[in-house]
């Protein structure tokens, strides 16, 4: 599986951003697909995941603000980022796994990332 994240770049604080992430292969639908976020000097942070036909789960630190959602027709999963504040800031990845976990370890596949940067 072969990730591609788009839709990142530089955002107002209180606006919004939706990131996607269209993913090769024929297998998609099969994998738990998961977001997470890397701010610079930080370990890289679970957003949300979510499997095919099951609804999102988030982190605490995200839910109200951020919305994940798949389309599987597309192969690509969506990340829309409401009320940007400056800590959103960051280099944003998806990724794919046989297992869903908010363990970074856990997902075989990743993409390259998209950068957020939030302007205050």
């Amino acid at each position: 599986v072969q990730l591609q994240a788009s839709g990142g770049g530089l955002a107002q604080a209180g606006g919004s951003l939706r990131l996607s992430c269209a993913a090769s292969g024929r297998t998609f639908n099969s994998y738990a697909m998961a977001w997470f976020r890397q701010a610079p000097g930080k370990e890289r942070e679970f957003i949300a995941r979510a499997w095919s036909g099951s609804s999102p789960y988030y982190a605490d630190s995200v839910k109200g603000r951020f919305t994940m959602s798949r389309d599987n027709a597309k192969n690509t999963v969506y990340l829309q980022i409401n009320s940007l504040k400056s800590e959103d800031t960051a280099v944003y990845y998806c990724a794919a796994g046989s297992r869903g976990s908010a363990a970074p370890a856990v997902y075989d596949y990743w993409g390259k990332g998209t950068l957020v940067t939030v302007s205050s």
